[in-house]
Parts: structure tokens; sequence; C-alpha cells
């Protein structure tokens, strides 16, 4: 197969079915940024992690392949693709209240950064937000499922959380912001 199409050489693309749409569409730009918000979790996961960071890393990868497909597939489309599902969410609820149960509570807003795993994966979750903002623009244009949107909100947190955990693991102590410090 070769990588090269030249189809999207006049500034449109298919989507999964077949339909032609604008590189600039709110869809594009959705599944473009989950695309993204992947290749930071990959990064993420390329560190030293916990062997259950990396277990929960490499299904959240395997997810947001599924999602972007989601995100490219319109729901009348007659293509049979995985969506996102309760399911999926339930996993992202229960692997955050898991790690929760190992960490301090938190009283401050703590600054991202620490470990570079755990540094990294607050890039992802503030990529994460952008996805999640491009797609609920792009449902205010075309019809996606409701469970992309849950995901996405849910996946952030999930990324919150997985960097304090790492960074717990690795023995990185957490900076909390102190406003008084910023003036």
């Amino acid at each position: 197969m070769k990588i090269y199409t030249k189809r999207g050489d006049s500034g449109d693309t298919s989507l999964f079915g077949g339909q032609r749409v604008s590189k600039s569409a709110e869809r594009i730009k959705a599944y473009g940024n989950v695309d993204e918000l992947n290749s930071f979790v990959g990064l993420a996961a390329s560190y030293e992690l916990s062997d259950r960071g990396t277990d929960l890393l490499n299904t959240v990868q395997e997810l947001l392949f599924t999602l972007g497909a989601d995100l490219a597939t319109p729901p009348s489309s007659e293509t049979r693709i995985e969506r996102i599902s309760e399911e999926n969410i339930t996993f992202l609820e229960e692997a955050i209240d898991n790690m929760e149960e190992e960490l301090e509570p938190l009283k401050n807003f703590i600054l991202p950064g620490g470990s570079q795993p755990g540094a990294t994966l607050h890039i992802a979750r503030t990529v994460c937000r952008r996805a999640e903002r491009a797609a609920v623009a792009c449902q205010e244009t075309d019809k996606i499922s409701d469970n992309c949107v849950k995901f996405l909100n849910r996946l952030s947190d999930f990324l919150f959380v997985i960097a304090r955990y790492e960074n717990k693991l690795a023995g990185v102590r957490e900076e909390n912001w102190t406003p008084e410090r910023s003036k």
C-alpha cells in the first residue's frame, strides 16, 4: 500500500464511508486532535513507567484509535466500525478510582510537571481538553456519538490522575500552585 494517494492535495479528505469533506471541517479537527493526543500518550508510554501505567496507557492508545474511527465515521454511515462505548468510559472511571486510592487527596491546585512521564501526561491532558473542545464544536454542526465527548472528558481526568500516580511512584513531589509566589 502506498502511503501517499494525492487525493487530499486539493484540501479535502475522505471520511469512513467515502464522504469527502474539507480538511478544515470540525470533524477532521476533532479526530486530528485525537491523533495528536495518541502520539503524546505514546511518548509518555515510551518512558519508564509502572507496569500498571504501561498497561493502562496501552489500552488508552487502542481506545484512541477506536475514538478516531468513531469521529471519522458519521453515525448515519453504513460502514460498520467499533465505536466508543459506555464500557470504555467505565474503564477510565475504574482506573481513576483505583489510582486515586493510592494518592493523597488534592487540597490545592498543582503545577503540571514532575517526572518525564508525568510532565508528558500533563501535556497529553491539555491536548485531550483541546480534542474535547473540538469534538463539542463538531457536535454542534455534525452528528457524532455522545460517548465521544464523554470519553474525552473522562480521559482528561484519567490523564491528570495517572500523571500524579506516576509522579508519586517516581518519588517526585507535587508542587502546589501558590498565588502569592506569582506576584
